[in-house]
């Protein structure tokens, strides 16, 4: 994790222990906030934070997730949702019914035209939505992206569900510890713009470059677009392309939940190592019957509410996305807005079947 994008906060005692996970640290790059500011008016153009201005009620906040029937991100929107309820603000939930690149900016458009307060997107595409989301922000619509980034001077926050480097290299370690560094693997990814799987992938292949996976080899990265009989299919045309296939890390829900039906049924259950991100109510079964033997995720509901509270926190004024600035999740506790508008969530938790009945989501 970032020094600089590593949020303090107040841990609240989990049902389970996270696992602890080393991290090497990483250089950010990109745009400053100073100069996304001079493009689109946000953060540091002249706007100053009041920490102390009380959370204003009766807030719209909107969230836009990558697509509206994804399990997932239901999870995330509905957990924002009954927060702005508990801080007078009345959330809602909109979207496409596909993850394509273009698909989120007519519901932006919309949202605007609405004068929504604030708009939450998982963003399919970086750029896509670059544009409406800039015209949101010259109205004062504030602009929180979670879950998957736009670029970084098309909104004034973005929520990360944990450090991107982390959740990148403890899947490749995971995954080799599983197969004793050795052998051919493959990543099922969702669409081919998302851009935390892709920055992810970034630093899976990093870590592969390392001397410990000399043995190792990934020979494919597959696209199942986030849906569910196309990850399926990719899974069966991966493991036929790729006789000697050792391991599989889907680093998507939908994915991962695919990919370990395929496998469940099939042949190669007990051979084929899968690893990745999952919910615990959706990888259960698999985990139970031998098919997977352990996967990663965060709570997804706490992604969720921390977006809402970041997302109202900017539309009354406490805070501008500045770095530096602190600002209060509810019992989530205290959290710091990191470099280029990050604040992240905390470290993913590894679940298996010691730990999996612990978690209903």
């Amino acid at each position: 994790m970032h020094p600089h994008s590593r949020a303090r906060r107040r841990i609240l005692p989990a049902a389970a222990a996270v696992c602890a996970l080393a991290v090497a640290l990483a250089g950010c790059s990109g745009t400053t906030k100073d100069d996304a500011a001079k493009d689109t008016g946000t953060a540091a153009a002249g706007a100053k934070a009041d920490p102390g201005a009380p959370m204003k009620k009766g807030l719209k906040l909107a969230f836009l997730p990558k697509q509206i029937n994804n399990p997932y991100e239901k999870i995330v929107d509905d957990a924002g949702i009954a927060a702005a309820k508990e801080f007078g603000a009345v959330g809602k939930e909109v979207g496409p019914s596909d993850a394509k690149a273009s698909s989120q900016v007519s519901y932006i458009n919309t949202l605007i035209q609405q004068r929504q307060d604030a708009i939450l997107i998982a963003a399919n595409d970086p750029n896509a939505v670059c544009g409406p989301l800039k015209q949101a922000m010259r109205q004062n619509i504030k602009v929180v992206a979670y879950d998957s980034d736009t670029a970084k001077d098309c909104r004034q926050i973005f929520i990360n569900q944990a450090s991107s480097e982390e959740i990148g290299r403890t899947q490749v370690q995971h995954l080799a510890k599983q197969l004793g560094n050795k052998g051919e693997i493959a990543i099922l990814s969702a669409t081919q713009n998302a851009t935390n799987q892709n920055t992810w992938i970034e630093f899976m292949k990093d870590e592969l470059k390392k001397p410990a996976y000399q043995d190792m080899k990934l020979v494919k990265v597959a696209y199942g677009d986030d849906d569910d009989q196309k990850s399926f299919q990719e899974t069966q045309g991966l493991l036929k392309a790729y006789p000697n296939l050792k391991g599989i890390i889907s680093p998507t829900t939908v994915g991962i939940a695919a990919a370990a039906r395929y496998i469940s049924g099939s042949s190669y259950k007990g051979k084929v190592v899968l690893n990745g991100l999952g919910t615990p109510n959706q990888m259960r079964k698999y985990v139970k019957d031998g098919t997977v033997e352990q996967f990663s995720l965060w709570d997804p509901k706490k992604l969720g509410r921390l977006g809402a509270y970041a997302a109202a926190s900017l539309a009354s004024g406490r805070i501008t996305g500045a770095q530096g600035e602190t600002f209060t999740a509810g019992d989530l506790g205290e959290y710091t807005i990191g470099k280029d508008g990050e604040v992240i969530l905390g470290p993913p938790t590894v679940f298996d079947v010691k730990n999996i009945d612990e978690f209903d989501f």
